[in-house]
């Protein structure tokens, strides 16, 4: 009977739409996180008789046919790549990205990755790094005897230094956009990876056309929006019910046939 693995993959995607509504939850208070949405298509069909079939000599043809479905299975889980919100925090090496963009990152491989979460600090070299340590690229350092730190909203890092009331620049943050940020690969501390999905890097100057802007003493907050989830887990569970009652259904229609055939 086909409504048994029919009714199967259907369980199998809600658990894979609940795993994902249960990450994006968890991930509410991630510094720069995205929503996902998991995204399902239908299998293949059994033609039984294929929609515009000949149907008798005469040249009649069938207007619907008969497909029967086997089917669905995750496509793919979108990553959403709207703006969250900007949280004061004070902190002057926190930065917020204000519309497209990405943070340039280097690994300890020498590799580079991306990242929107800009709770930055800085090393005991006075370098800017993540909260992991890792180089915040093209490579900034602030003087050790800065009194104080200013970051535009085109990127550029200025310090005062002692005996000078003029600030001086010491370096320059840079934006990177994709194609398709969506196509990113994420590998976990708030980094992605670019794809072939994604596209080429394109690096430029904050505020240049297509690129956001730097918002000194703020952070992006995670765009998950909780009411939305929960009613996409309540959708979900209902979903998972209902083709749990397939399968019951279907077993119990199993059961009755068995007990024809019996003695």
């Amino acid at each position: 009977m086909r409504a048994l693995s029919i009714a199967a993959t259907g369980m199998q995607a809600q658990q894979t739409n609940v795993e994902t509504i249960a990450n994006n939850l968890a991930n509410m208070n991630t510094t720069g996180f995205k929503q996902q949405r998991a995204e399902f298509e239908d299998l293949l069909y059994q033609n039984v008789v294929t929609p515009g079939a000949q149907t008798s000599d005469t040249g009649t043809f069938a207007p619907n046919g008969i497909q029967i479905g086997a089917g669905v299975k995750t496509s793919a889980i979108y990553r959403i790549n709207t703006q969250g919100d900007l949280q004061s925090t004070g902190n002057p090496y926190d930065v917020a990205v204000q519309g497209a963009g990405f943070f340039e990152i280097q690994q300890p491989d020498g590799t580079d990755a991306y990242t929107r979460s800009g709770n930055f600090s800085l090393s005991p070299q006075g370098q800017l790094v993540t909260q992991d340590g890792l180089l915040v690229l093209p490579g900034i350092s602030v003087p050790t005897n800065a009194t104080a730190t200013t970051i535009n909203a085109q990127g550029q890092v200025l310090a005062t230094i002692p005996g000078n009331t003029t600030p001086q620049t010491v370096g320059q943050l840079e934006l990177t956009v994709f194609p398709n940020p969506a196509g990113l690969n994420s590998i976990g501390s708030n980094l992605f990876l670019q794809t072939p999905a994604s596209g080429t890097a394109q690096t430029g100057v904050p505020g240049s056309p297509g690129y956001g802007t730097i918002q000194q003493g703020y952070l992006e907050t995670s765009n998950v929006n909780s009411v939305d989830e929960i009613t996409a887990l309540i959708t979900a569970q209902r979903a998972y019910e209902m083709n749990s009652k397939v399968v019951t259904a279907a077993d119990q229609m199993l059961q009755e046939t068995a007990q024809l055939s019996g003695p």
